[in-house]
C-alpha cells in the first residue's frame, strides 16, 4: 500500500517512518526511503544503493539496530545456532570474538569508534524515555538518603556536645548570643549548615531561634555602659554629629569594625561623613577666614572678588591661601 512521507531529509528526500524509530507491522518493518513493509529493510537496502550503516546514520538509528521483522530475527537466529554448532569456521570466529571480549578488545574498539561521534537521535529517545520513568523514584531515593543523612549528623554533633539533640544545642548557644554560623563552626560543620538545614532536622528549633537571637545593637551595650550612653542612636549622634569622629575613631574606641560603625548608622538614619575630622576642621577654618574678611562664607567672598574683576593671584595675596583652596570655596558642595 502507498504511504505518506512523514517528513523530507535535508536534501529533499521524503522519509516513510518517523526519525529515531523503527516501525514494526505484525512481523514487517517498513522501509524509511519507501514506505514498504518488508521481513528485512537491510537485504532490501541493496534496491535503494544504500548501506545499512549509511542508512542508521542518516535516519538517526544506532548501529546495531536491527532492520528485520521479528519473525525473521528468529530464523536467522536458528540457522546461526546451527552453523555454530556444526561450522568449523563459525565456531572459530565465535571463539575468537569471545576471547576479545574477555580481554577487553572489543569495548576498547567500540570506544574508539564512538570517540568524536554524536549519539543517534534513537539513542536520544531511549535516554529521554529512561530518564522521564525513573526520574521520580530516583528523586524520592535521593531526598531520603538525604534526609537520613541529616539526621545522622544532627545525632552526632548533639552527642558530642553534651546535648540531648541538635535543637537543644542549637538553642543554648543561640540564648548566649551565638549566631547560627558560630555554632555551626563550634559544631564542626561548615558555617551555613545550620541555616541551611535546622527547619529540616529540627522545625521547632530553627522557628525558635529568631526569638533568641540578639538584636543588631547588642554587642554596641558593653561599650554603651563603659561609656556612659543609653542607646546607639544617642552615641553616635554625639561622636559622629556633634564632634564629627570618623568611623575609625568610633569603631576605636567602641572596639567593633568600621563597617559595623557604618552599618548602625545607616540603621539609625544618620548619614555617614568620610573623613569627617578633616572636613569638619576645613569647614571651621573657611568660616574663621570669612568672618575675618568680613563675609558670611568664602563662597561669598570669592564670587564678589570675581564680580569685582579682581584675579586669583590677588585673592591669593589677601587670603594667604593657595589658588586650589579658594576655587573649592567658590563651590564647596562639588
Amino acid at each position: 500500500m502507498s504511504r505518506t512521507p512523514v517528513g523530507a531529509l535535508a536534501d529533499g528526500t521524503p522519509y516513510f517512518a518517523p526519525l529515531g524509530a523503527v516501525t514494526v507491522e505484525e512481523s514487517l518493518v517498513v522501509c524509511h526511503l519507501c514506505g514498504r513493509a518488508l521481513r528485512s529493510v537491510t537485504a532490501h537496502l541493496r534496491a535503494h544503493g544504500w548501506t545499512k550503516q549509511a542508512y542508521c546514520e542518516v535516519f538517526g538509528l544506532e548501529r546495531g539496530q536491527s532492520l528485520e521483522g521479528p519473525e525473521t530475527r528468529k530464523l536467522r537466529a536458528a540457522a546461526f545456532t546451527a552453523r555454530l554448532l556444526f561450522d568449523p569456521a563459525v565456531r572459530a570466529g565465535s571463539a575468537a570474538g569471545q576471547q576479545r571480549a574477555r580481554a577487553g578488545e572489543l569495548a576498547r574498539d567500540a570506544a574508539a569508534a564512538a570517540t568524536g561521534r554524536g549519539h543517534p537521535e534513537q539513542r536520544r529517545q531511549k535516554s529521554r524515555q529512561a530518564h522521564a520513568g525513573a526520574g521520580a523514584a530516583l528523586a524520592v531515593a535521593n531526598s531520603g538518603r538525604a534526609a537520613a543523612h541529616l539526621a545522622a549528623v544532627a545525632v552526632a554533633v548533639a552527642q558530642a556536645q553534651g546535648y540531648p539533640d541538635l535543637g537543644t544545642f542549637v538553642l543554648a548557644r543561640a540564648a548566649d548570643g551565638a549566631s547560627l554560623a558560630a555554632i555551626s563552626r563550634a559544631a564542626g560543620l561548615h558555617k551555613d549548615w545550620l541555616s541551611r538545614h535546622l527547619a529540616d532536622v529540627d522545625p521547632r528549633a530553627a522557628a525558635a531561634v529568631p526569638r533568641l537571637r540578639p538584636g543588631p545593637d547588642a554587642r554596641w551595650r558593653p561599650a554603651l555602659a563603659r561609656l556612659g550612653f543609653p542607646d546607639v542612636p544617642s552615641y553616635l549622634c554625639d561622636r559622629h554629629v556633634r564632634q564629627h569622629w570618623t568611623a575609625n575613631a568610633i569603631a576605636a574606641e567602641t572596639g567593633l569594625s568600621h563597617h559595623a560603625v557604618r552599618s548602625a548608622l545607616r540603621r539609625h538614619g544618620l548619614d555617614w561623613e568620610a573623613h569627617a575630622a578633616k572636613r569638619y576642621g576645613a569647614r571651621v577654618r573657611a568660616a574663621r577666614m570669612a568672618a575675618d574678611l568680613g563675609f558670611d562664607t568664602m563662597a561669598t567672598y570669592v564670587g564678589q572678588r570675581r564680580a569685582a574683576g579682581w584675579t586669583w593671584r590677588a585673592m591669593c595675596a589677601e587670603t594667604g591661601q593657595p589658588e586650589s583652596w579658594l576655587r573649592r570655596q567658590a563651590a564647596p558642595d562639588r
